[in-house]
């Protein structure tokens, strides 16, 4: 298409837009009462034999899809967010002036109807129209009607296209908001306490990742984006809520990947009196209501319980090397020789290298690997097995080749979680940048006494890619980061 034939289309539509206004008709009136979903009128009619009418009124809104035929009687699609309703204009209901002017309207024009509902001759259930509305006059042409919206970067740059254009895009996020709720009913069932935290943060932690730092001009000091939940989620425990969740946005400052989204959503909880068992089997159920709730048909089995395997084994398996044996930075990175790059790296990192690279892509079906090493878990407590010297109580969750969950049997030995934060500024210093800093307010909630505790975070974003079949975690963002 020329640049010029844009233009043109622009102009033509605004041109419609000033003959409106000089015939009296607004445009963009203020409200519209009483509308129904167009998935109502098909509900309520399925069984209405074919060219049969009724006497049944209903008021719906949409956008115009299609239009078909121009003399005493054309036909006309209407999509709202339910779905996709045919419109019947006749010449003899509506009178010359307004079936002219509903002919004269553009694709993508917002409009309610009043009408009555019938099936057509060839079967589809459709609506008379007996009045119309002019709700929002479109001044941009919409998407291609037959192709949709295929430009990956514009779907992702301008979302509402790519919602008006593709169905399928507006299941998937219809499908994302019930995923969301059954997250919500299961844990509010369970006795959970949905609770928020700030988001901008005078000290990052509770996971290890690079913070997005902004300027609080009224404090006059830097603040933070909050990395992760758990820190105030574990205060709370202290304070005696006992079960508290809280649902909502984390950003981490890391890099773009099909996985990777610096802005996500994470439900993390904390379950007091509970361990990292219990968390397995908390996360195991739940996710397995939300696949039936929800009517995932996958060829992955969220039937509990998932297959269990400790990190250690799960590295040895795919790499030949115990990490567990080589727990100097030197001798693991002599084992690995050119596997990975190994400079700069320290010990902790080099596990998770070798976790990243060689395990997790081969965990399709749900997995959990257990029992990790202290130097990847400053919040977890030592396991209660004295054999697993060095090896806390924590497991991570994969699904689809990706981490799902993290839980932990949380610290709460304040003594312990001193050195922890000690160790994490020793890796800070010697140039790590995805620490957890020194949190003397944390340490202080610890020594009033923080009773056992299970806690657990879960990726919403990764869930809804795992249960909708999608591979890129902006697919399943409203609005991604996206470069210039």
């Amino acid at each position: 298409m020329s640049e010029e034939e844009p233009s043109g289309l622009l102009a033509a539509r605004r041109a419609k837009l000033e003959r409106l206004r000089a015939d009296g008709v607004d445009p963009f009136p203020h409200a519209y009462p009483g509308v129904v979903a167009t998935a109502t009128v098909h509900e309520r009619h399925a069984d209405l034999p074919d060219g049969e009418e009724t006497e049944a009124r209903y008021r719906v809104a949409g956008r115009l899809a299609a239009r078909r035929g121009q003399g005493k009687m054309a036909f006309l699609d209407l999509v709202d967010r339910s779905g996709r309703l045919q419109l019947q204009a006749r010449r003899d209901v509506l009178g010359e002036e307004a079936m002219e002017r509903l002919l004269s309207l553009d694709l993508g024009d917002l409009i309610g109807v009043d009408g009555t509902a019938l099936r057509s001759r060839r079967g589809e259930l459709t609506l008379r129209v007996d009045d119309f509305a002019i709700l929002a006059k479109s001044l941009r042409p919409p998407p291609d009607k037959h192709h949709g919206l295929q430009d990956v970067e514009t779907r992702y740059r301008q979302r509402e296209l790519d919602l008006i254009a593709n169905e399928d895009t507006r299941a998937l996020f219809l499908l994302r908001a019930r995923i969301v709720s059954a997250v919500r009913r299961a844990l509010d069932e369970a006795g959970f306490v949905e609770v928020e935290t700030p988001v901008l943060q005078p000290l990052y932690g509770g996971a290890l990742a690079r913070p997005f730092v902004t300027r609080f001009n009224a404090l006059d000091r830097d603040f933070y984006l909050r990395i992760a939940t758990e820190l105030y989620l574990k205060r709370l425990v202290v304070g005696g809520l006992e079960k508290v969740y809280e649902l909502g946005k984390d950003f981490r400052n890391e890099g773009l990947s099909p996985k990777h989204n610096p802005e996500f959503t994470m439900v993390e909880w904390y379950e007091a009196y509970a361990d990292y068992g219990d968390q397995a089997k908390r996360l195991e159920a739940l996710v397995h209501s939300v696949a039936q709730q929800v009517g995932y048909e996958g060829e992955l089995d969220f039937t509990p319980p998932w297959r269990r395997v400790t990190l250690r084994d799960a590295i040895l398996d795919h790499t030949g090397i115990d990490v567990l044996a080589l727990r100097s930075r030197d001798a693991l990175a002599e084992a690995i020789g050119d596997r990975l790059p190994t400079e700069d790296r320290n010990w902790p990192q080099l596990v998770d290298d070798l976790l990243s690279k060689y395990v997790e892509p081969k965990l399709i079906q749900p997995t959990i690997v257990m029992d990790y090493p202290v130097e990847l878990s400053p919040f977890a407590k030592a396991h209660r097995d004295p054999a697993q010297e060095g090896v806390v109580e924590r497991f991570e969750a994969f699904c689809q080749g990706m981490e799902l969950a993290n839980a932990f049997t949380e610290l709460n030995d304040p003594d312990d979680q001193r050195a922890r934060f000690e160790a994490q500024v020793r890796y800070a210093e010697a140039g790590d940048e995805e620490t957890q800093p020194f949190d003397e307010l944390f340490l202080a909630a610890l020594e009033h006494g923080m009773p056992p505790t299970g806690g657990l975070g879960m990726g919403i974003d990764r869930l809804v890619m795992v249960l909708s079949g999608r591979r890129s975690i902006r697919e399943v963002v409203l609005f991604p980061a996206m470069r210039d």
